[in-house]
Formats: C-alpha cells, sequence, structure tokens
C-alpha cells in the first residue's frame, strides 16, 4: 500500500545538490494500486466528457481550456465520497487519461473545422484518424525524452500547470473541499448557460446598440460595445488572468475600436466594392461585416507573424532537440530506462518504442495514400515525411514550452506547418481542393502531436513528482488518445450540422478560419488580402520589438469583441480579488478559490453547452419553439444584469478563500 505521508518532499521544486536524490510522495520501493477498473474507467469517462465540453468552447472562442485541474479535483472529490482509501496513484491515472480530452480537441479543432468553412469533403474517419494518429505520435516522440524533462533537469523548470495539478492532488489527499467548491460553481455555470443557450431567458450577447444614446454612434461609425454574458467565458479569463485577458482584449479594441471604424470612414466615399471577392459597398456594411471583410484580415497575419516569431526565437531548442534525439536514439545510451530501472524511472522500451513509431508512420501513410491523396504514391510519401520531421521537430518544442512557460503555442506553429505544407504539396503537383485537404489533414495530425507532447509531459512530470510508474501512464495515454480523437470527431460533426462554421449564427471557430484564410490562396491561386496580412504582420513585429506577446494581441484581433470583454472582465476579477488584502497568504487562497469557481465555470457552462447543442440537434431549443423575447431590447438588457450578478458571485465566492 501506498505511505501515509501526504506531503511532498522539501526538494520537489528546487534543484538537487550533488549527490541528492529526490524520493517522490510514493517511494520507488513501494508499489501502489495505479491500474484498476476503478481509475481505468474513471479516465475514459473524463476524456469522454471533456472533450465534448473543450471542442465546443474551443470552437466557440478560440481558446481550448486545460483539463488537467477540473479532472484532478473531480477525481479527488470522487474518491472522497466514495471513502476509497490511498487513491493518489490511481488519481494520477485517472488524470492523465481523461486530460488526453484538451490537447487532442486544440488539435482537431483548429485545423479540422477549415475543411468545412472551405465547403472541403470533411468525415468521421478524417478527423478521428487524424486526431488518433497525431496523438499517438506526440506520446512516441516525448517517451526518449522523459526522463531529461522530468528527472535530469529537476528543479530547473518550473512545469507551471503541472505544479498546480500536483497541489490538487496532494491536497486532495486530506480532504474533498476543493472538489465540493468546484462541483458547486459547475452548477451554478451550467444552469445559468443553459437558461441562455437552451430557454433564451435572456440574450446571449449583449450591445450597446440596444441603448437609445449609443445606437447612433454604432449606425454612424461604426462603433459599438459587445458582450458575451455566458459563465464559461468569464470562467476562462479569471484563469487567464488580468495580463493577458488584457493584451487580448487590447487587439480586440484596436480591431473595433479603431480599425473598424476607421475603415466604415475611408468606405463612405467609395462608389465600388473594395478587395477581391467583395460584392457588398462599405458603406452598406454594418460594424460586424466590417470586421469579418476586412479587419480579421489583420488579426490573421498578425496570428502567422507571431508564429514565426515563436519559431524563430526556439531556433536554439530546435537544433538542441535534433542533437539530444540522435544522442538518444543513436548514442548507444538511451534515457529511455528499462526493465532494470526503478519502478518510477521505467518507460516503455526504447526498441518498442521506434516500433510503434515506425507502426504509426506506416498507418499515416495508408491513410494519406487511400483516403486523403486518392492512390497517388509519391504524394502520400510527401505527406507522410512532412509529418514525421515536422511533428517529431515541433513536440519537442512544445514539451520544452510546457515546462518553462506552461504554454504551448499551438495556433502558431500549426500555420508555419500549413505554410511549409502547402508550399511543399504544390511542388509534388498537389493542389486546388485535393491540396487543401492533404494540407489541413496534414496539419491536423501536426498539430494534435506537438499539442499531446506539451500535455503528457506534464502528465509525466506529475507521476514524478507524486511516484507513478512511468510506463503505466505511457500506456494507458493511447487509450485515453482513442476515445478523445473519437468524441472529438463526433462532436465537431454534430456541432457543424447544429450551427455550423460559417453564415449567420455559426461558430467562432477563429483558429480554422484562421488556416483556412491561409491557405486558400496558397492552394488554388485566387487573390488574397496580402495587405491586411502584411499589416498584421508588422503590427506583431512592432508588439515583439516593445516587449507585448505578438499571438496574444493577435488573437485578440482576430477574435470577435463580444468573446474578448468578458475575458477581461473575468481578469480584472482575478486582479481585483488577489491584490485587496495586505496579507499575500490571504491573496493567495482567494486566489485559489476563485480558480477553483472559474474551473467550475468553464466546465458546467461548457459541459451543457453541448448538452444544449444536442437538444437542438433534436430540436429542443427556444429558437425551434418560435421563442421571440430574446430577440427584444428587454432580453438583452437582462443579458447586462445576469452577467453582473454572475461577477458578483465569482468575486464574493472568491473572497471567502482565506477567511
Amino acid at each position: 500500500m501506498e505511505p501515509t505521508t501526504r506531503s511532498l518532499p522539501p526538494n520537489a521544486y528546487t534543484p538537487l545538490k550533488p549527490g541528492e536524490k529526490y524520493i517522490p510522495m510514493v517511494p520507488p520501493d513501494v508499489v501502489p494500486r495505479e491500474i484498476s477498473l476503478y481509475s481505468v474507467g474513471w479516465g475514459m469517462f473524463f476524456a469522454v466528457l471533456f472533450s465534448a465540453a473543450a471542442a465546443y468552447l474551443g470552437l466557440k472562442i478560440g481558446q481550448v481550456f486545460e483539463a488537467a485541474i477540473p479532472i484532478a479535483i473531480i477525481a479527488v472529490g470522487i474518491s472522497s465520497a466514495v471513502k476509497r482509501k490511498n487513491s493518489l496513484s490511481e488519481n494520477v491515472i485517472i488524470q492523465s487519461i481523461g486530460a488526453s480530452s484538451g490537447v487532442v480537441v486544440a488539435g482537431a479543432i483548429f485545423t479540422i473545422p477549415a475543411l468545412y468553412i472551405l465547403g472541403l469533403p470533411a468525415n468521421f474517419w478524417q478527423i478521428f484518424l487524424a486526431s488518433m494518429f497525431g496523438g499517438f505520435l506526440g506520446i512516441l516522440y516525448l517517451i526518449p525524452f522523459r526522463r531529461y524533462f522530468v528527472k535530469e533537469m529537476h528543479g530547473e523548470l518550473p512545469f507551471p500547470e503541472a505544479t498546480a495539478t500536483t497541489e490538487v492532488l496532494v491536497a486532495g489527499e486530506s480532504g474533498g473541499e476543493q472538489a465540493k467548491i468546484l462541483l458547486g460553481a459547475s452548477v451554478v455555470g451550467g444552469i445559468y448557460d443553459f437558461l441562455v443557450t437552451t430557454f433564451g431567458l435572456w440574450k446571449e450577447t449583449f450591445s450597446t446598440k440596444v441603448l437609445p444614446v449609443f445606437s447612433g454612434l454604432a449606425e454612424t461609425f461604426r462603433l459599438e460595445f459587445r458582450l458575451n454574458t455566458l459563465a464559461a467565458v468569464t470562467g476562462l479569463g479569471y484563469i487567464i488572468g488580468l495580463k493577458y485577458a488584457a493584451i487580448i482584449c487590447a487587439g480586440s479594441f484596436l480591431s473595433w475600436f479603431l480599425l473598424v471604424p476607421l475603415v466604415g470612414y475611408i468606405g463612405q466615399g467609395l462608389a465600388a466594392p473594395l478587395g477581391a471577392n467583395v460584392t457588398v459597398l462599405i458603406r452598406d456594411m454594418n460594424a460586424e461585416q466590417i470586421f469579418r471583410t476586412y479587419v480579421r484580415h489583420v488579426g490573421i497575419g498578425g496570428i502567422a507573424m507571431a508564429g514565426i516569431i515563436g519559431i524563430i526565437k526556439s531556433s536554439g531548442i530546435i537544433g538542441g532537440a535534433f542533437k539530444l534525439a540522435a544522442h538518444e536514439l543513436f548514442g548507444g545510451k538511451s534515457s529511455v530506462a528499462g526493465a532494470n530501472a526503478e519502478r518510477t524511472d521505467t518507460d516503455i522500451r526504447l526498441g518498442n518504442v521506434i516500433a510503434l513509431i515506425l507502426l504509426v508512420l506506416v498507418a499515416v501513410f495508408l491513410f494519406f495514400w487511400q483516403v486523403v491523396v486518392g492512390g497517388n504514391l509519391g504524394q502520400a510519401f510527401t505527406g507522410l515525411l512532412i509529418v514525421a520531421i515536422v511533428a517529431f521537430l515541433f513536440t519537442t518544442v512544445a514539451a520544452r514550452a510546457i515546462a518553462i512557460v506552461g504554454t504551448n503555442p499551438v495556433s502558431g506553429m500549426t500555420l508555419m506547418t500549413l505554410i511549409i505544407s502547402s508550399f511543399i504539396l504544390v511542388q509534388v503537383g498537389l493542389s486546388g481542393p485535393t491540396g487543401m485537404v492533404s494540407a489541413l489533414i496534414i496539419g491536423g495530425v501536426v498539430c494534435t502531436a506537438l499539442s499531446m507532447a506539451g500535455g503528457f509531459i506534464t502528465d509525466l512530470k506529475i507521476g514524478y513528482w507524486l511516484g507513478n510508474t512511468p510506463r503505466n501512464q505511457q500506456r494507458w495515454k493511447f487509450l485515453g488518445t482513442l476515445l478523445s480523437a473519437a468524441s472529438v470527431g463526433i462532436v465537431i460533426l454534430l456541432l457543424n450540422k447544429t450551427y455550423g462554421f460559417t453564415g449567420e449564427g455559426a461558430l467562432a471557430a477563429p483558429q480554422a478560419n484562421a488556416m483556412a484564410a491561409v491557405i486558400q490562396p496558397l492552394m488554388s491561386n485566387q487573390p488574397a488580402p496580402w495587405v491586411l496580412y502584411i499589416a498584421g504582420a508588422l503590427i506583431a513585429l512592432t508588439l515583439e520589438l516593445i516587449h507585448i506577446p505578438p499571438l496574444a494581441f493577435a488573437l485578440g484581433m482576430y477574435i470577435p469583441l463580444e468573446l474578448n470583454t468578458p475575458v477581461l472582465a473575468g481578469g480584472i476579477i482575478a486582479h481585483i480579488v488577489s491584490t485587496r488584502s495586505k496579507d499575500e497568504r490571504v491573496n493567495a487562497a482567494r486566489r485559489e478559490r476563485g480558480t477553483l469557481v472559474a474551473s467550475g465555470f468553464i466546465a458546467g457552462g461548457s459541459i451543457m453547452g453541448v448538452v444544449s447543442a444536442v437538444l437542438k440537434f433534436f430540436g429542443a431549443n427556444y429558437e425551434n419553439w418560435g421563442w421571440t423575447w430574446v430577440q427584444t431590447p428587454a432580453a438583452e438588457t437582462l443579458s447586462l444584469a445576469a452577467f453582473a450578478a454572475l461577477a458578483l458571485y465569482l468575486y464574493f465566492n472568491a473572497k471567502k478563500g482565506g477567511s
């Protein structure tokens, strides 16, 4: 059985002194209960559940919440509720399997919806196989580097997300109070969002156009303020924090309060549509039409340049990754610990890892050959080479990024992958619709691989701190990936039929829209708004020079205003909660409790968003009932009052921390 100690060793977060050894909570000579019907069953359940929730939220606002912490909290709560003793190691497995959801979802939703946006053929097998193969490659490519990242660099890399999740699991061993807070907030957030999305008791988005004093500004100057009032988005803002929420919102304010009115002013005197494939005069467009037709392309240029900047800044890491890989695989001394190693330092054997990598790559080749490129061997082999090389390169970079700052630059590296893929595929004669499908599928595989690498190194670090067996985590991660890939495939198909990704009322899918906008001109020789892309790229370069994160700002420029303003509201609440007291311990306790409440908003709101989508698919929604109240000014004004009540709940609940 596991030992009775319920705290991390003092040297858990500090570099080891010469001769010093880290002994985890569950020492190597103790064999804990890790793999059981309980741990695997709950892990599978959370992989499916959080895949659906993360896909809905990610396609709506372009941000995929990390499932690791909510799953860890819920796992602790369940083990406490059923009075399951010595469940620490089982909870690590539950979290590891379940956390596959967020990383697989990020890989899928950033690329695959672009197929629908471009009007290209898409089916379940494309989504499922691209996600599954990418996830498997992310796991396998990372295993040889597990020992380096989590053991040899002990105390050198901060692992912020792994630290937070580990602290949750450790704290849970002494009780499930954190889970109670999160579950209570999940109920509040879930019911709140469900009343909006299913019953339409108030309008989801508030606009100042509803107020007479501001309606003239919107009509004449295309100047309006918009606010999404859902709980899930507000909770996300709290967790992001004020700094990044402010940067994201600053980008949105530049788009909506400067560029949109500026384009509207310039277009007043134009007698012909401006730009290729534009059929409407600017003077006949409202603010949202101007944003979607012109301004969002500036944001796309910024996103692309931010990705390029990230790759350039990581060039040293990329070179080191190849050198390290060559040493690990061919240098005669493998860091992949075998059967003679201690239990807590035992991986899947290196020979088996290489064999599995080759097997997955063969499957990827067959997938490209038979499903994607229609039987062309040369083009299928080219696609395979792009996936094998770029995925290996980027998964290692992603793992290091997560270990250092807790942020995985998925969108930037995926945009770079699409540009590289498109250029190479065109050279081998693959262009047009088939070329776009091929590039997007390749991008999906690579995006999922690098997303998985970042998420999985977090899991392995948690296991290292707490004393789990790495080989068990590695083996069962494949199951979580398989279930998550199947779940996200079903959810994307469902959301496409229910909401769609183009037209009125469609899901925003900002990253997928960016991918589609970039890839279309590369593959079909159509004119593209390069001037707007260049403008966005120059803005990103300027931001980099003044040390402002360009990717966050550029995403803000691209994402609709109403989805950024509640993020700022959540960030402001987080700042106030964590700075009001003169006692830093009280501030930290309040911030932590607020994080639990915000996580509950995200989990509850996202899950009920999926439930609402299912009900809408079957006709059980206020839109199908002919409920028109939600379109009235009163319903829109009520939404502002409801949002204020939600914000106050978050604030006062968080302030209970430390009391």
